[in-house]
């Protein structure tokens, strides 16, 4: 991730408009809502970032299928 502070919505949002955006800055990422760009940001540590992509790249915040009865 680029660490100057530019918010960017992912490549695969889709033009919805219902996505966050995140900024890399020097020791934190940011997060906020891409349709209250004025709201309140979310901070995460790099390392706590890192971790967490990690494990959505790896599918652990998957929705299991429904269970048909």
């Amino acid at each position: 991730m680029r660490r100057d502070g530019v918010w960017r919505t992912s490549s695969r949002s889709g033009g919805s408009g219902e996505c966050v955006e995140v900024a890399g800055f020097a020791d934190a990422v940011g997060v906020r809502d891409s349709k209250d760009r004025q709201g309140a940001e979310l901070s995460f540590g790099l390392e706590s970032w890192t971790r967490f992509v990690a494990a959505a790249r790896a599918g652990q915040f998957d929705t299991p299928p429904l269970n048909p009865t």
